[in-house]
């Protein structure tokens, strides 16, 4: 703690005055990294229309919160592989994306727009290479260019979900009610 509060023009008394511990701000920096990113991905999670028009800009937008934050999340999945409260915190994180992305696949599904699976892997699987390839490109510096990082994203999520045949298109012809 001295070393951190070191790098600040604050002591450690300041710190504690606001947190009782490092792990207090870490997951508050979560929560604000939370819903960054719950608001990023709102037009796929609630929006009616194409469904594949949505997940593009739910891709996009998520990106551009990926690029802007991180170093945040690298030093959050950092933390998680050596400090026990960090990792939970980390996949509940991560589990609440899950859970919100599997509810819409679902229905998805039941409108016919997807075929029936088991969402919750694909979905697991989905989120869990957003987050490490966000890290790997945009965690440390230089970061790389954010646009082919975007489209790889897109054409990952569609084909897996709504079909090879919209990967590339960024639109379909389905529509969501």
């Amino acid at each position: 703690m001295s070393t951190l509060m070191n790098l600040t023009d604050h002591s450690r008394s300041t710190f504690y005055a606001h947190f009782n511990d490092l792990h207090e701000p870490m997951e508050a920096v979560l929560d604000l990294l939370k819903d960054e990113i719950f608001g990023a991905v709102q037009p796929w999670l609630l929006s009616g229309g194409d469904p594949v028009a949505r997940m593009s800009e739910t891709i996009e937008a998520l990106v551009r919160v990926g690029y802007q934050r991180g170093p945040f999340l690298k030093a959050i999945s950092d933390a998680a592989a050596y400090d026990t409260r960090f990792e939970k915190s980390w996949e509940r994180f991560l589990g609440e994306f899950d859970t919100a992305g599997t509810a819409r696949v679902r229905a998805d599904q039941a409108q016919g727009l997807i075929e029936e699976f088991d969402p919750a892997p694909v979905v697991f699987a989905l989120n869990r290479m957003n987050a490490r390839t966000m890290i790997a490109a945009f965690g440390t510096r230089p970061r790389r260019r954010p646009e082919p990082v975007r489209i790889a994203l897109a054409h990952i999520w569609v084909a897996a979900l709504y079909g090879t045949r919209w990967a590339s298109a960024g639109a379909s012809d389905l529509i969501r009610k």
